[in-house]
Order: structure tokens, then sequence, then C-alpha cells
């Protein structure tokens, strides 16, 4: 028995207007209707489906049941009998769909259908427009703060809402609402049959993509960047490289008068950024990295992945960092554990005269 319904119309004309296809909103009522129905009959079947008329605007619940000789569960069974009423080519152990709808479904149901449906709707028009961030993912966008969530913030991008969770925040940045800023979008998250928009700035990818975006050289493939130490909202180490000898790949990152350099750094302030060399001796790449410090010597061992680095004392502060910045970030860059010892000036006459030696073997 068909039940005529007073809100399909209303549900067709709010998909079109929100842009949802034909299909997907005569699901969305489906679902809604078997949920609405099995609310008032929790004795009801699993295998339920819905028929709906779009012309007419009404619609049937059907119920798959077993065609059995002698009915011992009128929720999933039907009897040969009932069953050669509908169709007489149906034998014990055939399968028929049966229209279960009640002659009333009741207002409240009804009503509750109409909620779901309508719920259902706005969740699938945020799901559409979250798919369509699917191909930025792992790429920079430009959001606006909105406003606290608990520990999380909701950030509006391109008339989206994103999740900007508190373990993807820095922690001594200020993220007033309102504020424009860039975030990295980290992944779209499915959660309880929803889709969250989720972006960072504490992803260690965030840094790498600014500099795709703002060094062309970067984005081009000409110079590339080969490791990252970062300690977000600090300082970072970025090692990049190039194989074309015209091309110096610390000046394009730093650009003309530190333009491209400056523009991400104010970006991400007051994290400082640090460019360097890399480089495929693992020696040299370890005295690049503990830049600005100058370094006299390494005692590479390439099998434990350790070094013994060599400064003069009054680099030793600049080497070591505040509070150990600077070693730990080379340590992170290089995957070197990093020892970095003071060369007295008289040591320091000896390593030369020994770098004087090797050069000349």
């Amino acid at each position: 028995m068909a039940i005529t319904s007073d809100f399909l119309p209303v549900i067709y004309q709010i998909g079109e207007e929100r842009g949802l296809s034909e299909e997907a909103v005569l699901e969305i009522a489906r679902n809604a209707i078997i949920t609405a129905f099995r609310k008032d009959n929790p004795d009801s079947l699993e295998n339920l489906t819905v028929e709906i008329n779009a012309t007419t605007n009404t619609f049937t619940i059907l119920a798959d049941k077993k065609v059995v000789e002698e009915v011992t569960d009128e929720t999933s069974q039907i009897s040969l009998d009932q069953a050669k009423r509908i169709n007489k080519r149906l034998k014990s152990g055939d399968h028929i769909e049966v229209d279960v709808t009640p002659e009333s479904f009741g207002r409240i149901a009804s009503q509750a259908a109409k909620q779901r449906i309508l719920q259902d709707i706005q969740n699938a028009e945020r799901d559409a427009v979250i798919e369509k961030f699917s191909d930025k993912v792992g790429t920079v966008v430009t959001g606006i703060v909105q406003k606290f969530n608990g520990g999380e913030l909701m950030v509006e991008i391109d008339k989206a809402f994103a999740v900007f969770p508190s373990s993807e925040q820095v922690r001594n940045e200020d993220y007033r609402p309102g504020a424009r800023m860039r975030f990295f979008l980290k992944e779209i998250q499915s959660k309880f049959s929803s889709k969250s928009i989720i972006v960072s700035r504490y992803d260690p990818e965030f840094l790498v993509q600014l500099f795709h975006l703002e060094v062309p050289e970067i984005a081009s493939g000409t110079v590339e960047i080969k490791a990252m130490a970062r300690e977000q909202g600090v300082r970072s180490k970025v090692a990049v490289y190039t194989t074309h000898e015209k091309v110096d790949p610390q000046g394009a990152c730093i650009g003309p008068k530190g333009a491209r350099i400056n523009i991400i750094s104010d970006e991400i302030n007051p994290e400082k950024v640090d460019v360097i060399l890399w480089n495929p001796d693992l020696a040299t790449f370890i005295k690049n990295a503990l830049s600005p410090a100058k370094v006299e010597s390494v005692e590479l061992d390439e099998e434990s992945k350790s070094a013994i680095v060599w400064v003069q004392k009054d680099f030793l502060s600049l080497a070591i960092g505040k509070e150990g910045q600077n070693a730990r970030l080379a340590n992170k860059l290089t995957g070197v554990d990093i020892d970095i010892r003071a060369v007295e000036a008289e040591e320091k006459v000896a390593v030369e005269a020994e770098a004087e030696v090797a050069e000349a073997e």
C-alpha cells in the first residue's frame, strides 16, 4: 500500500537548490523512512527496502520474506498459500518482497522521517562541498579563523569550514577570530558517516609547501628540499640542493634582498628558518647543518651514525645553540648523533696541519 507523503516535494526542492542529485536525495529519503518505520516496528526485518514514486509523491515499504509451508516467524516468513496469491509460480524456499507499509505511517513517524531527511540533506551538502577539497589535500590553503570549539578552532576556507585541532596548532602563535592565515590541508577525515577537513600549521609539511609556493625553483624541481628539521614556532633548518651548476639553491630560497625567505618567515613568525646547503658528503653536510657556527673538523663514524665535531672555543655556544637547539636540529637534519667539542688554539693548529697532510696525500 503506497503512502502519500507531504514531505517528498519539499526535499526534492531542497536537494535541487543545494545541488544534490535526485538519486542522492531519494537515497536519503529511503534511509530516513526505514529508520522511522523501525522506530515504530522494532521487531522488523533487517532486509527492508523503500520504493518511491517521484511522480505521485508516494512510497511503499517492502520486506524480504521467505516462503514456507508453516510460518514460525511472521517478520521473516510468509506462508506458501499467501505467497501464491501474489505469484502463483512461487514455491517453498523462495523469497518475495512483501508490502509492509502501515495503513497509517503515523504523524510522529512522518515528522521524524522529515527531520532526518532534512538533516541528512544538510550533511550530504556539507560532504559535497568538502569533497571538492579532496584534490587540495597536501597543499597550502588560505582561511579565516572563526571560533573556538573547546581546544579546536574552526576555519572558513572558500565557503567551507575546516577543523583546526589543538594538536595541529603551534603553541606560541596567535589565532584571533577574523585573522586571515595560511594552513596546510592535512586530510579529509571521515567520522560517524560525515566528513571533516583537517588543517594544520604544526605539520612539518606545512613549511615544505610554503617553500613550494614562494620559490619557483623548488616548484619546478630545479631546487630540491633534501631534508628538514623543525621545532615548531621556534626554529627550522631546511637543506636544499640542485644539480644545476648555474643555480644557487640557497640564493633561490632566500630571494633578492631576502624577499622570499622573509615571506615564509613572516607567515610562521616568530619561527626562524635557516636555509643550508645539502651535500652528498655526510661530513660536509654536518658542517653545513651546524651553521652559523664555523666547524673546524668532523670525525665521522658512518657505521654508528655518530660524529665528533670540533669547533673553536668561541664558536662552541653558537654551535650548540640556546638550550641545545642548533645541535638538536642538526642531529635531526643529518640523522647523525653529533657530539660538539671545543678545540683550543694549539689543537686548532694541529688539526689544520693534519688536514693539510691529508690533502697532500
